[in-house]
C-alpha cells in the first residue's frame, strides 16, 4: 500500500493507467511484413548529412514494405532546443523527397493517430508509466545531490569500480516508501530512477539487423527515467513512444549500441515487445589516409545546408547516399540507368558493418551522371532556382536570355552519351560565362586558354584569315568542319596526324590548332562543348564581333 501512496504523492494528477494508452494506440492494421519506423531527431541544431542518411534508410525500408514512416521530435532537452530546427528538419526531408506518413508537420501541427509526435507534449503519458513502475516497486525517487553523485563517482574511480548508480552505490534504492514520502513532504528535490533487475554476470543474446548476432551483459545501473523538471530521459521516452507508436524497427546510428542493454531492459520491465534494432554505420571521412567521423565543426559537407549552397541537386545526394547504404546500388544503377531510385530494394543486412566512407569526389562523379540525364528545361529551371538565391548576377543573365540558355544547356544532351559538364550548380558559371558579353569581356588576355602548341600571336594570325574566309551558314557540322579544314590547309596546317608526326617541319601545326584558335577567340577556353554548336547558338553577328575583339 505504501508504494501506491508514494506513487500518488509523486504523480498526484495522474489518473490514467498504462492499459488506457495501450488501448488508445492499438496495433496497426498493416499487411504482413510491413515495417513501421521513424526518424526521431532532437531539435538541438540544424540537419547533418548523417541525419538525411539515417532518414533515407528508414523511409526506404518502410515504404518498400508498404509500412509507415513517421517523424517524432525528441525535444525533452528543452534548454538546448534551437529555434527553427524543427521546421528545418521537415523542410530538409521534403527537399530530399522523403514524405512522412505521420508525425510533426510544423512547429505546432501534426498528422496521424499515434501522437502527439513531440515528446514535450507527451509528459502525461510518461508520467503514467512511471507512476505504474513506482506502484510496483520497480522505480523509486532518488534524492542524491549533484555533489553526492560526484563524490560517489570519484570513490568508484579510486576503487576501480564501474562508475554509476548501482549496487551499494545506489544509496536511495532501499529507502522505504514511508521515508521517501517524508522527504518529499519536507520539500527535498528528487528524480525518479528505475530499480534495475539486471545482473552483469548474465548476458543478453541479441540479433541486430545490420551488425548481426551480438551479446552484452545485463544492465545493472539504476538509470534516471524522470528528471527533476518532470520530463523523461531519452531512454525512458523512446521505449514508451516506440511501443505505443507500434514501431517495429528502430533503425538508428551505431553510437546508440552502447545503450542497447538499457533499452532492452526497459522494454522488458515495461512489459512491451522488443522492436527489431538496426544500428547503421557512422559516416566517416578519409583525412590524409586515416578515417574519422564526418564533423560539423571541421567539414563543410557535414551540414545539409552546404549541398544547397553549392548547388548539388537533391537527386544527386540521394543517389550517392544509396551507394553508401548498399554497395550493390552502383551495379543496379548501371543495369537500370533510367529507373527511379525508389525501385531499388534497400537491404539492411547488406549494409557495411563498419563506418560508411563519404567521398566528395565520388559524389561529384555521381552528380555529373545525374545532371547529364536531366532535360535542358530541368537544368534551366533547377539552375535558375539555385542562382536566384546564390548567384543573382547569373540569375539575371540566364533568365534574360531564356531561349539561348536552354539551347546552351541542351548541347550534346540528346545523344546516347550526354555531356557531363557539371557536378553542382556553382560550377555552371565558369562553363557557360563566354555566352554572355557582360562576363566574357571582363576577362583579360592572361585568362585566355590556348592549346599548348599555340601562342596568342599565332592564334591571332589564324583568326585574321579565318574571320575573313569562314562560312557561318555551312549548313551542318560536317560542312562547317570541312570549311575550317580547307582554311587550315591553306594556312599550312596538317589534317593527317601520321603525316604531321613524320614531317612536322613541313607544317605550322595540326588542323586541331586552327580549331583551338577559333575556340580561344570565342570562349577564351581550351575545352568547350562542340564548337559548331556554340557558334550556332551565339549567332553570326556575335561570332564576328568576338573575332574582331580577339584581334
Amino acid at each position: 500500500m505504501s508504494f501506491e501512496k508514494l506513487a500518488d504523492i509523486l504523480f498526484p494528477s495522474i489518473e490514467k493507467t498504462p492499459e488506457y494508452y495501450l488501448e488508445k494506440y492499438p496495433k496497426r492494421n498493416l499487411k504482413e511484413g510491413a515495417v513501421v519506423c521513424r526518424y526521431a531527431p532532437s531539435p538541438t541544431g540544424f540537419q547533418h548529412i548523417g541525419g538525411v542518411f539515417a532518414a533515407l534508410i528508414n523511409e526506404r525500408v518502410a515504404s518498400q514494405s508498404e509500412g509507415v514512416f513517421f517523424l517524432r521530435i525528441e525535444d525533452t532537452d528543452q534548454k538546448r532546443e534551437v529555434k527553427g530546427a524543427i521546421v528545418d528538419t521537415i523542410e530538409t526531408m521534403k527537399n530530399f523527397g522523403m514524405n512522412f506518413n505521420e508525425g510533426a508537420t510544423g512547429e505546432e501541427t501534426e498528422v496521424g493517430n499515434y501522437g502527439p509526435y513531440r515528446q514535450s507534449l507527451r509528459k502525461e503519458i510518461y508520467s503514467t508509466f512511471a507512476k505504474d513502475l513506482v506502484k510496483k516497486g520497480l522505480a523509486y525517487p532518488c534524492f542524491c545531490t549533484a555533489e553526492e553523485l560526484n563524490a560517489t563517482r570519484e570513490k568508484q574511480m579510486a576503487e576501480k569500480v564501474t562508475p554509476g548508480y548501482h549496487g551499494e552505490y545506489a544509496t536511495c534504492r532501499n529507502i522505504s516508501a514511508e521515508d521517501a514520502i517524508k522527504r518529499i513532504e519536507n520539500g527535498e528535490s528528487y528524480i525518479i530512477r528505475l530499480k534495475s533487475p539486471g545482473n552483469p554476470e548474465n548476458r543478453v543474446e541479441f540479433h541486430d539487423l545490420i551488425k548481426g548476432d551480438t551479446s552484452f551483459p545485463e544492465n545493472n545501473q539504476d538509470i534516471v527515467i524522470i528528471k527533476s523538471d518532470g520530463l523523461p530521459t531519452y531512454h525512458f521516452a523512446h521505449a514508451i513512444d516506440d511501443a505505443l507508436m507500434r514501431t517495429t524497427h528502430v533503425i538508428r546510428g551505431e553510437e546508440w549500441l552502447s545503450s542497447l542493454p538499457i533499452h532492452v531492459q526497459l522494454f522488458d520491465v515495461l512489459g512491451f515487445d522488443r522492436p527489431n534494432y538496426a544500428h547503421i554505420p557512422t559516416i566517416m571521412k578519409n583525412d590524409n589516409g586515416s578515417k574519422r567521423k564526418l564533423s560539423k565543426r571541421k567539414d563543410a559537407e557535414a551540414a545539409v545546408s552546404y549541398y544547397k549552397e553549392v548547388g548539388y541537386p537533391t537527386e544527386s545526394v540521394i543517389e550517392y547516399l544509396l551507394n553508401i547504404i548498399n554497395s550493390s546500388y552502383e551495379d543496379w544503377r548501371s543495369e537500370n540507368p533510367d529507373a527511379d531510385y525508389h525501385e531499388f530494394p534497400v537491404a539492411l543486412d547488406k549494409m557495411s558493418k563498419s563506418g560508411a566512407l563519404f567521398d566528395i569526389v565520388k559524389l561529384n562523379d555521381v552528380s555529373k551522371d545525374v545532371i547529364s540525364k536531366f532535360k535542358a528545361d530541368k537544368v534551366y529551371n533547377d539552375y535558375t532556382n539555385w542562382a536566384k538565391e546564390f548567384d543573382k548576377e547569373m540569375f539575371e543573365l540566364v533568365t534574360a536570355k531564356e531561349d539561348m540558355s536552354k539551347e546552351m544547356f541542351n548541347i550534346d544532351k540528346e545523344g546516347p552519351k550526354p555531356r557531363k559538364d557539371f557536378a553542382k550548380w556553382d560550377e555552371v558559371k565558369e562553363k557557360i560565362f563566354y555566352f554572355f558579353d557582360e562576363l566574357f569581356y571582363n576577362e583579360t588576355e592572361e585568362n585566355i586558354e590556348l592549346p599548348k602548341t599555340l601562342s596568342l600571336e599565332v592564334a591571332k594570325e589564324v583568326i585574321k584569315t579565318y574571320a575573313k574566309e569562314f562560312n557561318f551558314n555551312a549548313g551542318s557540322q560536317e560542312a562547317w568542319f570541312d570549311d575550317l579544314k580547307a582554311i587550315g590547309l591553306n594556312l599550312g596546317y596538317c589534317a593527317n596526324r601520321k603525316e604531321y608526326k613524320a614531317n612536322p617541319e613541313n607544317y605550322k601545326g595540326m588542323i586541331s590548332d586552327v580549331a583551338g584558335a577559333v575556340r580561344a577567340a570565342l570562349s577564351h577556353r581550351a575545352n568547350t562543348p562542340d564548337l559548331y554548336t556554340i557558334m550556332q547558338i551565339m549567332g553570326e553577328e556575335k561570332v564576328r564581333e568576338r573575332f574582331e575583339k580577339f584581334l
